[in-house]
Protein backbone atom coordinates (compact mmCIF):
# COMPACT_ATOMS: atom_id res chain seq x y z
CA UNK A 1 0.00 0.00 0.00
CA UNK A 2 1.31 3.30 -0.81
CA UNK A 3 2.40 5.71 1.76
CA UNK A 4 0.80 9.32 2.20
CA UNK A 5 1.59 12.00 5.06
CA UNK A 6 -1.29 14.30 6.37
CA UNK A 7 0.16 17.52 8.03
CA UNK A 8 -2.32 18.56 10.97
CA UNK A 9 -4.78 17.21 12.26
CA UNK A 10 -7.61 20.52 12.41
CA UNK A 11 -10.73 20.25 10.03
CA UNK A 12 -8.60 19.66 6.99
CA UNK A 13 -6.16 17.25 8.12
CA UNK A 14 -8.25 15.25 10.48
CA UNK A 15 -10.77 15.11 7.93
CA UNK A 16 -8.08 13.98 4.74
CA UNK A 17 -7.07 11.11 7.27
CA UNK A 18 -10.45 9.92 7.69
CA UNK A 19 -10.77 9.55 3.77
CA UNK A 20 -7.28 8.27 2.99
CA UNK A 21 -7.20 5.57 5.60
CA UNK A 22 -7.28 2.78 4.35
CA UNK A 23 -6.51 3.57 0.91
CA UNK A 24 -2.90 4.52 1.95
CA UNK A 25 -1.09 3.79 4.57
CA UNK A 26 -1.69 7.00 6.16
CA UNK A 27 0.93 8.64 8.92
CA UNK A 28 -0.78 12.53 10.74
CA UNK A 29 2.04 14.67 11.54
CA UNK A 30 0.74 17.05 14.40
CA UNK A 31 2.91 20.19 15.37
CA UNK A 32 1.55 20.40 18.92
CA UNK A 33 1.24 17.37 21.49
CA UNK A 34 -2.57 15.87 22.99
CA UNK A 35 -4.91 18.45 23.59
CA UNK A 36 -5.98 19.66 27.47
CA UNK A 37 -9.01 21.91 28.21
CA UNK A 38 -7.85 25.42 29.88
CA UNK A 39 -8.00 24.12 33.66
CA UNK A 40 -7.99 27.38 35.77
CA UNK A 41 -10.84 28.91 36.89
CA UNK A 42 -12.42 31.79 35.00
CA UNK A 43 -13.98 33.28 38.19
CA UNK A 44 -10.39 33.00 39.75
CA UNK A 45 -8.55 34.93 36.94
CA UNK A 46 -11.22 37.37 36.58
CA UNK A 47 -10.77 38.44 40.27
CA UNK A 48 -7.13 38.90 39.76
CA UNK A 49 -7.34 41.05 36.57
CA UNK A 50 -6.67 44.44 38.82
CA UNK A 51 -3.00 42.83 39.58
CA UNK A 52 -1.69 43.78 36.36
CA UNK A 53 -0.75 40.91 35.51
CA UNK A 54 -2.58 40.13 32.39
CA UNK A 55 -1.33 43.16 30.07
CA UNK A 56 -0.48 41.49 26.38
CA UNK A 57 -2.73 39.20 24.68
CA UNK A 58 0.70 36.74 23.77
CA UNK A 59 0.82 35.61 27.56
CA UNK A 60 -2.16 33.53 27.20
CA UNK A 61 0.14 30.87 26.15
CA UNK A 62 1.89 30.35 28.96
CA UNK A 63 -1.21 29.23 30.59
CA UNK A 64 -2.98 27.84 27.68
CA UNK A 65 -0.26 26.24 25.20
CA UNK A 66 -2.82 25.25 22.80
CA UNK A 67 -3.08 28.81 22.18
CA UNK A 68 -0.38 30.83 20.36
CA UNK A 69 -0.58 34.71 19.54
CA UNK A 70 1.24 36.95 17.47
CA UNK A 71 1.05 40.66 17.21
CA UNK A 72 1.03 42.55 13.93
CA UNK A 73 2.06 46.00 13.40
CA UNK A 74 -1.44 47.72 14.05
CA UNK A 75 -2.04 45.23 17.42
CA UNK A 76 -4.24 43.18 15.95
CA UNK A 77 -3.83 39.76 17.45
CA UNK A 78 -3.12 36.58 15.12
CA UNK A 79 -4.47 33.42 17.00
CA UNK A 80 -3.87 29.82 16.27
CA UNK A 81 -4.30 26.54 18.16
CA UNK A 82 -1.54 23.78 18.26
CA UNK A 83 -2.24 20.74 19.59
CA UNK A 84 -4.13 17.93 18.49
CA UNK A 85 -7.65 18.95 16.59
CA UNK A 86 -5.84 22.19 15.58
CA UNK A 87 -8.45 25.00 16.06
CA UNK A 88 -11.34 23.22 15.88
CA UNK A 89 -10.67 22.67 20.06
CA UNK A 90 -10.62 26.50 20.64
CA UNK A 91 -13.30 27.10 17.96
CA UNK A 92 -17.36 27.76 18.89
CA UNK A 93 -18.41 24.89 16.81
CA UNK A 94 -20.07 26.73 14.46
CA UNK A 95 -20.77 24.15 11.70
CA UNK A 96 -22.08 27.26 8.65
CA UNK A 97 -22.15 26.41 4.74
CA UNK A 98 -19.99 29.02 3.45
CA UNK A 99 -19.10 28.72 -0.17
CA UNK A 100 -20.33 30.52 -2.36
CA UNK A 101 -16.66 31.89 -3.55
CA UNK A 102 -16.21 28.05 -4.43
CA UNK A 103 -19.22 28.57 -6.46
CA UNK A 104 -18.15 31.01 -8.07
CA UNK A 105 -14.92 29.34 -9.68
CA UNK A 106 -16.83 26.72 -10.62
CA UNK A 107 -16.57 24.48 -7.78
CA UNK A 108 -19.71 22.90 -6.14
CA UNK A 109 -19.15 20.58 -2.77
CA UNK A 110 -23.11 19.26 -2.04
CA UNK A 111 -22.20 15.69 -1.97
CA UNK A 112 -19.23 16.57 0.54
CA UNK A 113 -21.42 18.51 2.72
CA UNK A 114 -24.18 16.17 2.69
CA UNK A 115 -21.59 13.49 3.63
CA UNK A 116 -20.94 15.21 6.64
CA UNK A 117 -24.14 15.83 7.98
CA UNK A 118 -24.12 11.99 8.67
CA UNK A 119 -20.66 12.37 10.10
CA UNK A 120 -20.66 15.00 12.72
CA UNK A 121 -23.78 15.99 14.71
CA UNK A 122 -25.30 19.65 13.75
CA UNK A 123 -27.95 20.85 15.39
CA UNK A 124 -29.62 24.45 16.21
CA UNK A 125 -31.10 22.53 19.44
CA UNK A 126 -29.21 24.95 21.42
CA UNK A 127 -32.02 27.65 20.98
CA UNK A 128 -33.82 26.34 23.72
CA UNK A 129 -32.07 27.20 26.36
CA UNK A 130 -31.02 30.91 25.45
CA UNK A 131 -31.27 32.72 28.24
CA UNK A 132 -33.87 35.90 28.22
CA UNK A 133 -30.88 38.51 27.33
CA UNK A 134 -29.82 36.33 24.17
CA UNK A 135 -33.52 36.23 22.92
CA UNK A 136 -34.02 39.73 23.33
CA UNK A 137 -31.18 40.45 21.28
CA UNK A 138 -32.55 37.69 18.52
CA UNK A 139 -35.54 39.83 18.76
CA UNK A 140 -33.89 43.57 18.36
CA UNK A 141 -32.32 42.10 14.92
CA UNK A 142 -35.85 40.93 13.85
CA UNK A 143 -37.16 44.32 14.55
CA UNK A 144 -34.01 46.26 12.37
CA UNK A 145 -35.26 43.27 9.49
CA UNK A 146 -31.48 42.18 10.04
CA UNK A 147 -32.66 38.48 9.35
CA UNK A 148 -31.23 37.06 12.15
CA UNK A 149 -30.46 32.76 12.25
CA UNK A 150 -29.72 30.24 14.46
CA UNK A 151 -25.89 29.23 14.43
CA UNK A 152 -26.04 25.78 13.67
CA UNK A 153 -23.64 24.25 15.78
CA UNK A 154 -21.51 20.48 16.74
CA UNK A 155 -22.75 20.50 20.26
CA UNK A 156 -24.38 17.89 22.34
CA UNK A 157 -26.05 20.34 24.12
CA UNK A 158 -27.19 17.46 26.63
CA UNK A 159 -23.65 17.55 27.88
CA UNK A 160 -23.26 21.44 27.51
CA UNK A 161 -23.24 23.69 31.58
CA UNK A 162 -22.42 26.95 29.66
CA UNK A 163 -19.82 27.16 31.52
CA UNK A 164 -17.99 30.02 29.19
CA UNK A 165 -15.34 27.62 27.93
CA UNK A 166 -16.00 26.97 24.58
CA UNK A 167 -12.77 29.02 23.10
CA UNK A 168 -10.40 27.39 25.87
CA UNK A 169 -11.33 23.67 25.43
CA UNK A 170 -15.08 22.24 26.34
CA UNK A 171 -14.49 19.93 29.79
CA UNK A 172 -17.28 18.28 29.47
CA UNK A 173 -16.50 16.76 25.94
CA UNK A 174 -20.27 18.44 24.71
CA UNK A 175 -18.50 20.56 21.62
CA UNK A 176 -17.53 18.03 18.85
CA UNK A 177 -13.87 18.72 17.42
CA UNK A 178 -11.71 16.77 14.99
CA UNK A 179 -9.92 14.96 17.79
CA UNK A 180 -12.80 12.51 17.07
CA UNK A 181 -11.76 11.59 13.53
CA UNK A 182 -8.37 11.56 14.17
CA UNK A 183 -9.54 8.72 17.21
CA UNK A 184 -11.23 6.80 14.60
CA UNK A 185 -8.04 6.65 11.70
CA UNK A 186 -5.66 5.90 14.79
CA UNK A 187 -7.97 2.78 15.06
CA UNK A 188 -8.42 1.88 11.71
CA UNK A 189 -4.56 1.67 11.72
CA UNK A 190 -3.07 5.19 10.55
CA UNK A 191 0.52 6.42 12.79
CA UNK A 192 0.05 9.35 14.62
CA UNK A 193 3.25 11.52 15.31
CA UNK A 194 2.68 14.31 17.83
CA UNK A 195 5.47 17.02 18.73
CA UNK A 196 6.57 16.78 15.24
CA UNK A 197 7.13 19.77 13.39
CA UNK A 198 7.07 19.62 9.32
CA UNK A 199 9.97 22.45 8.18
CA UNK A 200 9.43 21.34 4.71
CA UNK A 201 8.40 19.01 1.96
CA UNK A 202 10.99 17.57 -0.34
CA UNK A 203 10.95 17.53 -3.78
CA UNK A 204 12.58 15.90 -6.21
CA UNK A 205 12.22 15.86 -10.51
CA UNK A 206 9.09 17.36 -9.66
CA UNK A 207 7.53 15.16 -7.20
CA UNK A 208 7.33 14.98 -3.36
CA UNK A 209 9.20 12.41 -1.55
CA UNK A 210 8.41 12.85 1.38
CA UNK A 211 8.70 15.92 4.32
CA UNK A 212 11.40 17.24 6.51
CA UNK A 213 10.74 17.07 10.13
CA UNK A 214 11.73 17.99 13.59
CA UNK A 215 10.97 16.15 16.82
CA UNK A 216 12.38 17.52 20.32
CA UNK A 217 16.31 17.87 19.07
CA UNK A 218 16.03 15.23 16.20
CA UNK A 219 15.78 16.05 12.36
CA UNK A 220 15.00 13.03 10.26
CA UNK A 221 13.24 12.34 6.44
CA UNK A 222 9.66 10.86 6.76
CA UNK A 223 9.08 9.49 3.04
CA UNK A 224 5.56 9.42 1.24
CA UNK A 225 3.97 8.87 -2.27
CA UNK A 226 1.89 11.09 -1.70
CA UNK A 227 1.94 14.63 0.49
CA UNK A 228 -1.48 16.38 1.98
CA UNK A 229 -0.69 19.84 3.92
CA UNK A 230 -3.12 21.15 5.98
CA UNK A 231 -1.01 22.77 8.72
CA UNK A 232 -3.63 25.98 8.75
CA UNK A 233 -3.63 28.99 7.14
CA UNK A 234 -0.42 29.91 9.38
CA UNK A 235 1.18 26.81 8.82
CA UNK A 236 0.88 25.69 5.46
CA UNK A 237 2.52 28.92 3.73
CA UNK A 238 5.36 28.67 5.49
CA UNK A 239 6.07 24.71 4.78
CA UNK A 240 5.11 25.87 0.98
CA UNK A 241 7.44 28.77 1.13
CA UNK A 242 10.37 26.61 3.28
CA UNK A 243 9.78 23.73 0.35
CA UNK A 244 10.86 26.71 -2.49
CA UNK A 245 7.21 26.88 -3.50
CA UNK A 246 6.33 30.45 -4.15
CA UNK A 247 3.47 31.56 -2.21
CA UNK A 248 1.16 35.09 -2.96
CA UNK A 249 0.88 37.73 -0.58
CA UNK A 250 -3.01 37.23 -0.15
CA UNK A 251 -3.46 36.40 3.86
CA UNK A 252 -6.86 37.25 4.94
CA UNK A 253 -7.21 36.85 8.61
CA UNK A 254 -11.17 37.41 9.31
CA UNK A 255 -10.96 39.97 12.05
CA UNK A 256 -12.95 40.12 15.00
CA UNK A 257 -14.03 43.43 17.06
CA UNK A 258 -16.60 43.12 19.52
CA UNK A 259 -18.86 46.39 20.81
CA UNK A 260 -19.92 45.65 24.18
CA UNK A 261 -21.30 47.49 27.29
CA UNK A 262 -22.00 47.41 30.59
CA UNK A 263 -25.29 45.84 31.34
CA UNK A 264 -26.41 44.47 34.60
CA UNK A 265 -27.06 40.63 35.01
CA UNK A 266 -27.15 39.46 31.42
CA UNK A 267 -24.61 36.67 31.56
CA UNK A 268 -23.43 36.00 28.22
CA UNK A 269 -20.01 34.99 29.61
CA UNK A 270 -22.26 31.75 30.56
CA UNK A 271 -24.18 31.44 26.87
CA UNK A 272 -23.92 29.47 23.88
CA UNK A 273 -21.18 31.26 21.97
CA UNK A 274 -22.13 33.04 18.52
CA UNK A 275 -25.86 31.32 19.18
CA UNK A 276 -27.41 33.15 16.19
CA UNK A 277 -25.80 35.32 13.43
CA UNK A 278 -27.03 38.41 10.79
CA UNK A 279 -25.45 38.18 7.48
CA UNK A 280 -24.14 41.54 5.99
CA UNK A 281 -22.23 41.87 2.37
CA UNK A 282 -18.95 41.90 4.03
CA UNK A 283 -19.20 41.01 7.68
CA UNK A 284 -21.27 39.17 9.93
CA UNK A 285 -22.79 40.41 13.62
CA UNK A 286 -22.90 37.46 16.30
CA UNK A 287 -23.55 37.67 20.33
CA UNK A 288 -20.06 36.34 21.52
CA UNK A 289 -17.90 37.18 25.21
CA UNK A 290 -14.43 37.74 24.23
CA UNK A 291 -11.95 36.24 26.61
CA UNK A 292 -9.24 37.96 25.20
CA UNK A 293 -10.44 41.16 25.49
CA UNK A 294 -11.99 40.37 29.00
CA UNK A 295 -8.59 39.64 30.38
CA UNK A 296 -6.67 42.39 28.49
CA UNK A 297 -8.47 45.01 27.55
CA UNK A 298 -8.28 47.92 30.23
CA UNK A 299 -12.04 48.99 29.35
CA UNK A 300 -13.05 45.42 30.04
CA UNK A 301 -12.40 45.92 33.76
CA UNK A 302 -16.22 44.72 34.53
CA UNK A 303 -17.66 42.15 36.31
CA UNK A 304 -18.48 39.52 33.25
CA UNK A 305 -21.61 39.04 34.08
CA UNK A 306 -22.59 42.60 33.42
CA UNK A 307 -20.94 43.00 30.05
CA UNK A 308 -23.32 42.54 26.88
CA UNK A 309 -20.63 42.57 23.76
CA UNK A 310 -21.80 41.81 20.00
CA UNK A 311 -19.01 40.61 17.27
CA UNK A 312 -18.47 41.86 14.19
CA UNK A 313 -16.62 39.32 11.92
CA UNK A 314 -15.04 40.79 8.75
CA UNK A 315 -14.26 39.76 5.00
CA UNK A 316 -11.10 41.20 4.74
CA UNK A 317 -9.18 41.73 1.78
CA UNK A 318 -6.29 39.58 0.88
CA UNK A 319 -3.66 41.96 0.95
CA UNK A 320 -0.88 39.77 3.71
CA UNK A 321 2.02 38.22 3.34
CA UNK A 322 4.53 36.53 4.75
CA UNK A 323 8.18 38.13 5.61
CA UNK A 324 11.24 36.28 7.03
CA UNK A 325 8.46 33.77 8.58
CA UNK A 326 6.16 36.62 10.00
CA UNK A 327 3.07 37.63 8.64
CA UNK A 328 2.51 40.74 7.93
CA UNK A 329 -1.25 42.04 8.25
CA UNK A 330 -3.16 45.32 8.28
CA UNK A 331 -6.31 46.14 7.52
CA UNK A 332 -6.87 48.62 4.81
CA UNK A 333 -8.49 51.70 4.65
CA UNK A 334 -11.68 49.69 3.14
CA UNK A 335 -11.32 47.14 5.88
CA UNK A 336 -12.03 49.89 8.41
CA UNK A 337 -14.34 51.10 6.68
CA UNK A 338 -16.62 48.15 6.66
CA UNK A 339 -15.60 47.87 10.29
CA UNK A 340 -16.85 51.04 10.81
CA UNK A 341 -20.29 49.77 9.64
CA UNK A 342 -20.53 46.73 11.65
CA UNK A 343 -19.85 48.35 14.68
CA UNK A 344 -22.56 51.18 14.10
CA UNK A 345 -25.03 48.64 13.92
CA UNK A 346 -23.93 46.96 16.65
CA UNK A 347 -24.19 49.97 18.77
CA UNK A 348 -27.84 50.30 17.42
CA UNK A 349 -28.62 47.25 18.38
CA UNK A 350 -27.30 47.90 22.21
CA UNK A 351 -29.11 50.80 22.44
CA UNK A 352 -31.88 49.43 21.70
CA UNK A 353 -30.98 46.52 24.10
CA UNK A 354 -30.97 49.57 26.75
CA UNK A 355 -27.75 50.92 26.56
CA UNK A 356 -26.74 54.04 26.07
CA UNK A 357 -24.39 54.75 22.52
CA UNK A 358 -22.19 56.65 25.06
CA UNK A 359 -21.38 54.29 27.10
CA UNK A 360 -20.64 51.60 24.44
CA UNK A 361 -16.71 50.57 24.09
CA UNK A 362 -14.84 48.01 21.79
CA UNK A 363 -12.82 45.10 22.43
CA UNK A 364 -9.23 43.89 21.49
CA UNK A 365 -8.98 43.41 17.61
CA UNK A 366 -7.71 39.92 16.89
CA UNK A 367 -8.28 37.18 14.37
CA UNK A 368 -8.13 33.30 13.84
CA UNK A 369 -9.48 32.15 10.33
CA UNK A 370 -6.52 32.70 8.37
CA UNK A 371 -6.21 31.68 4.27
CA UNK A 372 -5.53 32.84 0.80
CA UNK A 373 -2.30 32.09 -0.05
CA UNK A 374 -2.17 30.03 -3.16
CA UNK A 375 -5.41 30.22 -3.74
CA UNK A 376 -8.11 28.29 -6.13
CA UNK A 377 -8.62 29.43 -9.71
CA UNK A 378 -11.26 28.54 -12.22
CA UNK A 379 -8.28 26.73 -13.59
CA UNK A 380 -8.26 24.19 -10.81
CA UNK A 381 -11.68 23.68 -9.96
CA UNK A 382 -11.91 19.97 -11.08
CA UNK A 383 -7.90 19.23 -9.80
CA UNK A 384 -7.95 21.72 -6.31
CA UNK A 385 -4.54 21.06 -7.79
CA UNK A 386 -2.09 24.14 -8.07
CA UNK A 387 0.25 24.28 -11.20
CA UNK A 388 3.05 25.40 -8.68
CA UNK A 389 2.73 22.20 -6.27
CA UNK A 390 4.36 18.87 -7.08
CA UNK A 391 2.03 16.37 -8.82
CA UNK A 392 1.94 14.17 -5.16
CA UNK A 393 1.53 17.28 -2.83
CA UNK A 394 -1.93 18.95 -2.27
CA UNK A 395 -2.98 21.06 0.33
CA UNK A 396 -6.29 20.82 2.10
CA UNK A 397 -6.89 23.88 4.12
CA UNK A 398 -8.12 27.32 4.11
CA UNK A 399 -4.74 28.10 1.58
CA UNK A 400 -6.65 27.35 -0.73
CA UNK A 401 -9.54 30.05 -0.59
CA UNK A 402 -10.13 32.47 -3.25
CA UNK A 403 -10.76 34.98 -0.79
CA UNK A 404 -11.98 35.80 3.16
CA UNK A 405 -15.41 33.97 3.74
CA UNK A 406 -15.90 36.34 6.77
CA UNK A 407 -17.83 33.63 8.42
CA UNK A 408 -16.85 30.35 10.42
CA UNK A 409 -14.52 27.80 8.24
CA UNK A 410 -14.58 24.84 9.29
CA UNK A 411 -17.21 22.38 7.59
CA UNK A 412 -16.11 24.42 4.19
CA UNK A 413 -12.74 23.39 5.13
CA UNK A 414 -14.06 19.73 5.42
CA UNK A 415 -15.86 19.55 2.71
CA UNK A 416 -12.79 20.27 0.68
CA UNK A 417 -10.79 18.07 2.46
CA UNK A 418 -13.34 14.99 0.98
CA UNK A 419 -12.67 16.72 -2.16
CA UNK A 420 -9.00 17.24 -2.17
CA UNK A 421 -9.12 13.05 -0.17
CA UNK A 422 -11.03 12.02 -2.92
CA UNK A 423 -9.40 13.46 -6.03
CA UNK A 424 -5.66 12.06 -4.58
CA UNK A 425 -7.24 8.23 -4.09
CA UNK A 426 -8.95 8.18 -7.78
CA UNK A 427 -5.20 9.80 -9.01
CA UNK A 428 -2.58 7.69 -6.80
CA UNK A 429 -4.30 4.53 -4.44
CA UNK A 430 -4.28 2.31 -7.63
Amino acid sequence: MKKAIVVGTGAGGATAAKELCGKFDVTIIEAGGKFHPFGVSLEFLGKARHTGLFFDEREIQFMFPAMRIQKTADRMSLVKGIGLGGTTTLATANAVRCDGELKAIGICLDEEFEELKNEIPITTEHSEIWRRSTRRLFEICEEMNLDPQVMPKMIDYKKCKRCGHCVLGCPEGAKWDTRQFIDEVVSRGALLETNCRVKQVVISHGKATGVMVQQGWLKKFLPADLVVLAAGGFGTPIILSNSGIEIEPRLFVDPVLCVAAESKGVFQNKEVLMPFVVQREHFIISPYFDQLSFFFNRDWRIPAENIASLMVKLADENVGRLNDGAFEKNLTSLDKERLRGGVEICAEILSRFGVSKENIFLGTLNAGHPGGMLPLTSLEAETFHHGRLPENLYIADATLFPRSLGNPPILTIMAMAKRVSRLCVEKFAA
